[in-house]
């Protein structure tokens, strides 16, 4: 029998930390989008949408630690 378990049951710490890092990514890409006047594009129940986002400086902004992504000549 298959039991469904929820994403932060998961065996591997990446797949644990898979949810926060989509809400970050989704977090930054409202941000960008404000930023630049771009629209996003969502779907919401089955319907392609697409949203102007509202710069509001009461919102939680992403932080980022200097350093978190290395160039690719950095890489192993």
């Amino acid at each position: 029998m298959n039991t469904k378990k929820t994403i932060d049951q998961a065996s591997t710490a990446d797949l644990r930390g898979s949810w926060a890092a989509l809400q970050r990514a989704a977090q930054r890409a409202r941000e960008l989008a404000a930023q630049t006047g771009t629209e996003l594009v969502v779907s919401r129940n089955g319907v392609i949408e697409r949203i102007k986002p509202q710069l509001d400086p009461a919102d939680h902004r992403v932080q980022e630690t200097p350093g978190q992504y290395k160039d690719a000549k950095d890489a192993p």
